[in-house]
C-alpha cells in the first residue's frame, strides 16, 4: 500500500465528512503501523477474536488491548460477530459500546432493515 498517497485520499474524505474505519482489525493486512499513521475513525474488532471471549483468557487479553489502544488514539470500537449477552457484558465491561452481530442480527438487505428499523420506531 502507497501510505502516503492513503494519508492524502484518506484526509481528502474525513474533510468532506466521510467516516473512516479499519474493518477485521488484527487479521490479514491491518498493521499497527496503519493505526499509527492513517487518519482513521474507527477500529472494527474481527470476530475471531470475539468469537472465544470471555471464555478465553487470550482472546480477552487481545481484545482488551485492542480497545484500549483504540481509545488512546481516540477511535471508536466496534466488536464483530457478536452472538451472546455473554459477548455483550465482556464488550461493556472493556468499554466497547459497538458491536455487530446476530445477536442483533442476521445481515438485511437495505429495504428490509428500514422496513424493520421504522416499524420499531412508529411501535415506540
Amino acid at each position: 500500500m502507497d501510505v502516503e498517497r492513503s494519508i492524502k485520499t484518506l484526509l481528502e474524505l474525513q474533510r468532506i465528512g466521510v467516516k473512516v474505519s479499519i474493518d477485521d482489525f488484527g487479521t490479514g493486512y491491518s498493521s499497527l503501523n496503519y493505526l499509527k499513521r492513517l487518519p482513521i475513525d474507527k477500529l472494527k474488532i474481527d470476530q475471531s477474536f470475539i468469537r472465544e471471549c470471555p471464555n478465553d483468557i487470550n482472546s480477552n487479553t487481545l481484545v482488551r488491548t485492542m480497545i484500549i489502544m483504540a481509545h488512546l488514539l481516540k477511535m471508536k470500537v466496534i466488536a464483530e460477530g457478536v452472538e451472546t449477552e455473554e459477548q455483550v457484558s465482556f464488550l461493556l465491561g472493556q468499554g466497547c459500546k459497538e458491536a455487530q452481530g446476530y445477536l442483533f442480527s442476521k445481515p438485511l438487505p437495505l429495504s428490509e432493515f428500514e422496513t424493520n428499523y421504522l416499524q420499531k420506531r412508529l411501535e415506540k
